[in-house]
């Protein structure tokens, strides 16, 4: 579904916009040291003037709190799950102890309705992360269960004033703007782009304004937390250039040298804004007929000389070896538009008649969904290349748990943004992308499609550093 007016408007009357101050909300620890964060149903308005809606949040709201710690800091949870189905909790794009990932069903047990989970891990490496439920995520990210983790670096940078988080999703609503539960588990959209929907909240707001000083240097740490939508922004429109890519750190900061900037679902960009004096401007999605504005940023005061923008340094990871990297190979196969080919599902051949019961209709080398076998095995510190193969009619946001990597190659892609560090990847169809990394972090990861109906119906897969 395309963000346009006109689907917006379905809705009602024009939004109001909503101020919206930078997103800190600390966490008090308990006595022994720990953030407790609960699963709770809660009430919340996503739509102007609408009655509230039922969601799922982390402490009472969506998005959850966001927690701040120091680079090399440990963060320690305590998840205490008050929803009736089972969950846990992956923190998205750290790279962290295998025990301590957050996936049902290969690192731990989901954590049943009225029990808890202690997470406690050291933050390497400072950046943009986010957490977010991963049992059953297509439903539960989808109700709201999400929130920002932010790794603050151990030296000076922006302060807090000029350092804005923005949590971005967009809501699937019906005719009074109330959250659609009945659209949750179509299967149109867990066989074709996944569940879009006609609304965009920040920081769980609607078309929030947001005040900046002009001449002062800003980051704006965009998350897409939306289970499926690829936002299409252009940074351009108001000058802004990109600080990181998925928490890490560029050498410089650059202008985007392409548009639209495709953010995919699980994606974050750290954005450089220097505003300018009487000059507000506004965050838009693209992919609609007509530019859609989803938050706007209104610039007050006077420039008072020449802005003084803070410099990150690079994180410690280690770069991959080429020349001895092995290589594996992912067929992606499935979806609409034909191209499902042969599929097995929990050892059985997938028919069509199987497909649609068992809601599977996608498929890496053959095998939909998080299968016994892994894809293949690495020894601690030896260098991977990933190539995958989209025989699909859509594009996919390909997730590595636990690793980050360089994009060593996009086939028929012109677009150089100077090999960045990423943890997440859009592959387009037809495509094939090469990724590579060390694999220096022991434990059974998971590699999945992060559009959320894709991984659920088969786009699921792991492999294991010993």
């Amino acid at each position: 579904m395309n963000l346009n007016r006109r689907n917006f408007c379905k809705l009602g009357a024009g939004a109001a916009a909503a101020a919206l101050a930078p997103y800190h909300f600390a966490l008090a620890q308990t006595e022994d040291g720990f953030l407790e964060i609960r699963a709770q149903k809660a009430e919340q308005s996503l739509y102007p003037d609408s009655p509230k809606s039922t969601i799922w949040t982390y402490n009472g709201t969506t998005p959850g709190p966001e927690i701040r710690v120091k680079q090399g800091e440990r963060v320690k949870v305590r998840f205490i799950n008050e929803l009736d189905e089972p969950s846990s909790i992956h923190w998205h794009g750290v790279r962290i102890e295998n025990a301590m990932d957050g996936v049902s069903g290969l690192t731990q047990n989901a954590v049943k309705p009225g029990e808890r989970f202690e997470y406690d891990f050291v933050a390497p490496d400072a950046g943009t992360y986010w957490y977010h439920a991963h049992n059953r995520s297509w439903n539960q990210v989808g109700r709201g269960l999400y929130g920002p983790l932010i790794v603050e670096e151990p030296y000076p940078t922006f302060d807090s004033e000029h350092d804005i988080t923005l949590v971005i999703d967009d809501w699937l609503l019906d005719q009074n703007g109330q959250f659609d539960e009945g659209s949750m588990g179509m299967i149109m959209d867990w066989s074709h782009a996944g569940r879009l929907g006609n609304w965009i909240t920040v920081n769980g707001k609607s078309m929030p304004e947001i005040d900046l000083r002009a001449g002062e240097p800003y980051r704006l740490r965009l998350i897409n937390v939306s289970n499926a939508r690829t936002l299409e922004l252009d940074p351009n429109r108001f000058e802004a250039k990109i600080l990181a890519f998925d928490g890490q750190p560029l050498p410089e900061p650059i202008s985007m040298p392409y548009e639209p900037y495709l953010l995919s679902s699980a994606q974050r960009v750290d954005l450089l804004v220097i505003p300018k004096e009487g000059q507000d401007f506004v965050l838009e999605e693209l992919s609609g007929n007509k530019p859609f504005p989803f938050a706007t940023f209104r610039v007050t005061g006077k420039v008072n000389g020449a802005p003084s923008v803070p410099v990150l340094k690079p994180n410690a990871l280690t770069e991959p070896d080429l020349n001895a990297a092995t290589t594996h190979r992912s067929l992606i196969t499935g979806g609409a538009m034909g191209r499902m080919g042969n599929m097995t599902y929990k050892g059985a051949p997938l028919g069509r008649q199987e497909m649609m019961q068992s809601m599977q209709f996608w498929a890496f080398n053959g095998v939909a969904n998080l299968p016994e076998q892994q894809f293949f095995t690495a020894k601690r510190g030896e260098t991977v290349i990933i190539e995958m193969i989209n025989d699909t009619a859509w594009p996919h946001a390909m997730h590595v748990h636990g690793h980050h990597f360089r994009i060593e190659e996009r086939e028929g892609s012109t677009i150089d943004e100077g090999r960045p560090w990423k943890d997440t990847f859009l592959i387009g169809p037809s495509q094939t992308t090469k990724i590579a990394f060390v694999a220096d972090n022991p434990g059974q990861w998971l590699l999945h499609c992060h559009m959320l109906e894709h991984a659920a119906a088969g786009m699921t897969t792991w492999f294991e550093v010993v």
